[in-house]
């Protein structure tokens, strides 16, 4: 959103401000010493931690202005509201007053020189770290310090994406996807593009606003993206050309062609309909890239997969929802063409074709007449095996290998609040596990992932070698 508050706000300038030593992401608050998401005020540099860890950032806030409505603002106090503040790691900014993130600047353009010169603190820290870490792989006697993974000695280059400003669901998404081998290979493969002339060997173009008058092809673009993220060169990539590009030509890309994309994700539904006055069914088949699933009423109150009140809800109760026999409600009534007119019937979901990674969206968000709510309840999924076969149509026309799948990914939402809240993933890469939060990159664990209250799963189509476990 356009903020009306950084011109009274943002009292920093980058070279007299005085930030702490180290790397921006890891600094601490002030108050309770945790280095789990440090804010930095723009009035006065202080750090202290964000709202999803005691929210001492918002305190900061909230004392600034006790003293503004007790005694006559000067106009010195006027301008030093403490309003404004800007998150380490990802370096999106955030204002109190208007409760949102926001994404202008002030005339000076001083929100950007903020951030850029964190993201030079930021990339001198990972530089030194490098250099440390060199010097470490140099001294055999010292190779115990690094992480060991299968009895071998390994460096973790996996590399964050930062937060444009509200941007954390895209970046969650795009480390998911880079962890998908069969989709991300596909562009890293491809030639990257020699912009001659506005020319780009055959593929369109589009303008963004980080490029300005430069030719940026989206393929490229997303190439380059998925490319960064493995290189270990920094510690996080700033997905901002990606995301200009795709804001610019999101209206041509609904064409519906046949890409990349349909041939990974794509699968095929059976939707029968039953008219339950003549019998009269109908059926057709609808495409889609990926299946959202309601999680059944009965599990909505149980938000932890450790409460004894009742069973857990898992993945098969969400899909056995979602292909089960419905009947339709008054304000769904079919138009029967035997009828002719609306009768009341029966719908139900066949999976007629299997995509290649399959893609589960859990309905985590509730709207009603006059309620808008998230839905809490934990729903356990599995790691590996994840048995697809009973919702086919024709289940004895598939071999029992092209049915079971593996979790690549995870995409977790953060927060109570329908329009509000915050993003991560957890992505498999090469048998290891890691947590993506924007910039942030940690190596976690299996049992981590279990717990994790999923909103979209991406599994991929288990090759014939694999064993033969299930759900």
């Amino acid at each position: 959103m356009e903020c009306p508050h950084l011109s009274s706000s943002v009292c920093i300038a980058p070279d007299s401000a005085k930030f702490p030593n180290g790397s921006p992401s890891s600094w601490c608050c002030s108050v309770c010493r945790s280095n789990k998401s440090p804010w930095v005020c723009l009035t006065c540099s202080s750090v202290h931690c964000g709202r999803y860890v005691n929210g001492h950032a918002k305190k900061h806030y909230e004392d600034a202005q006790i003293p503004l409505t007790n005694h006559k603002k000067s106009e010195k106090q006027e301008k030093a509201q403490h309003t404004v503040c800007m998150d380490c790691s990802s370096y999106s900014t955030y204002c109190y007053r208007c409760d949102d993130f926001v994404i202008n600047d002030t005339k000076l353009g001083l929100v950007q020189k903020v951030r850029e010169h964190l993201q030079n603190l930021e990339n001198s820290a990972f530089t030194a770290d490098r250099h440390r870490k060199r010097k470490l792989l140099e001294n055999s006697s010292l190779n115990s310090k690094l992480l060991k993974v299968n009895g071998s000695t390994t460096a973790i280059c996996a590399t964050g994406l930062r937060n444009l400003g509200n941007t954390c669901f895209m970046n969650a998404i795009l480390q998911s996807l880079s962890n998908i081998e069969q989709f991300c290979c596909y562009f890293k493969e491809l030639p990257a593009v020699e912009l001659r002339n506005g020319k780009t060997a055959g593929r369109r173009t589009y303008h963004t606003r980080s490029q300005g008058d430069n030719n940026v092809s989206l393929v490229e673009e997303f190439r380059k993206t998925l490319c960064a993220l493995w290189q270990g060169s920094q510690t996080a990539f700033s997905p901002e050309s990606l995301f200009y590009v795709v804001w610019k030509i999101m209206p041509n890309f609904r064409n519906g062609a046949s890409t990349v994309v349909t041939a990974i994700f794509g699968g095929i539904l059976q939707n029968e309909v039953n008219c339950l006055i003549c019998g009269t069914e109908s059926r057709k088949f609808d495409p889609f890239l990926d299946l959202s699933l309601d999680i059944p009423s009965q599990f909505r109150n149980k938000r932890s997969k450790n409460q004894e009140n009742g069973p857990v809800c898992s993945l098969r109760d969400c899909l056995r929802s979602f292909t089960d026999l419905e009947e339709l409600d008054e304000t769904e009534l079919y138009m029967c063409h035997k009828c002719k007119k609306k009768q009341k019937s029966t719908k139900k979901f066949w999976i007629q074709k299997l995509p290649k990674v399959l893609c589960l969206h859990l309905k985590r968000f509730h709207w009603t007449a006059y309620l808008r709510n998230k839905v809490d309840t934990y729903v356990e999924f599995p790691l590996r095996g994840l048995d697809m076969k009973c919702y086919l149509l024709e289940p004895e026309n598939s071999g029992p290998e092209n049915c079971l799948y593996d979790l690549a990914a995870v995409v977790v939402h953060h927060g109570s609040g329908v329009g509000s809240g915050h993003y991560t993933a957890y992505a498999t890469h090469e048998g290891r596990w890691f947590h993506f939060n924007d910039s942030t990159v940690t190596l976690t664990d299996e049992d981590t992932v279990v717990k994790a209250k999923a909103y979209i799963l991406f599994y991929v189509e288990r090759q014939a070698k694999a064993g033969s476990d299930k759900l």
